[in-house]
């Protein structure tokens, strides 16, 4: 049975990550702004190795899922987790800007969800990281679970560029966003294990070819796991059922 928690992140968030994530690209290269994202990014390791720690001394794994808004993320959230539910123990740590409408979606699932808003009145922070991931692990019981998923906020930027603790990154890439995107957001697309390209049943009806879709992802990443997939249909889905199965329980754990 599904348990729900709700985490108050935005009121209680103490990230130094006080900005609007356009200053990725800015042009301000003082060594001011170097020490403190170095600061940011040396803080959220720690964090990240506390995470670990936790999933490993509980022989938990951990999974960073990742995508654009829109990709189908969740649909193939809750498609796993209805196939998997009778053989893995599967925790979720739900990221949203704000609202519960994801969490309440994997509701009634068979997993344990743990929802983490990141919306400070001013906004939300466009990713998760590990200082958030940390607390909303207090909304899991880490002793009887296989696999903790954490689902991370929208956006093909910023999830990439922050370790939250996991033993593996995917991400979840529509076709209805356009073949060109691995090339655009090279980080992101570098990043993952697993590319599951989605919504190939919509070929038939858009300008595209899932080929070049696969092409694209594998010019800028070679060595990831591409799997051409709808979660409408369930096309394609086994092949992923099968990967994330022997991710949770590897030989040897």
């Amino acid at each position: 049975m599904g348990r729900f928690h709700r985490h108050d992140d935005g009121t209680d968030h103490h990230h130094e990550h006080d900005h609007d994530h356009g200053d990725h690209g800015g042009y301000d290269t003082g060594s001011q702004r170097v020490d403190v994202l170095e600061s940011i990014f040396a803080e959220n390791d720690v964090r990240a190795g506390v995470n670990r720690t936790a999933f490993e001394s509980n022989g938990v794994r951990a999974l960073n899922l990742m995508s654009s808004p829109g990709s189908g993320k969740t649909t193939i959230l809750a498609a796993t987790l209805d196939e998997l539910r009778d053989d893995v123990s599967i925790g979720v740590v739900e990221g949203d800007i704000a609202t519960d409408l994801d969490a309440a979606k994997l509701e009634g699932r068979g997993a344990q969800v743990s929802l983490l808003n990141t919306s400070n009145g001013f906004g939300g922070e466009c990713h998760l990281d590990a200082p958030m991931v940390n607390r909303a692990l207090g909304g899991l019981d880490l002793t009887t679970l296989d696999l903790v998923i954490v689902e991370n906020v929208g956006n093909l930027v910023c999830p990439a560029e922050f370790d939250v603790g996991e033993h593996a990154k995917v991400m979840v890439y529509s076709i209805t966003e356009g073949e060109d995107k691995p090339l655009k957001y090279p980080v992101m697309f570098r990043s993952v294990d697993v590319v599951l390209v989605n919504k190939i049943d919509l070929e038939p009806y858009l300008d595209a070819d899932v080929a070049t879709y696969v092409d694209r992802v594998r010019q800028v990443n070679p060595t990831a796991l591409v799997l051409p997939v709808s979660a409408k249909t369930g096309a394609g889905m086994p092949a992923w059922y099968t990967w994330l199965r022997t991710f949770a329980r590897p030989t040897g754990m």
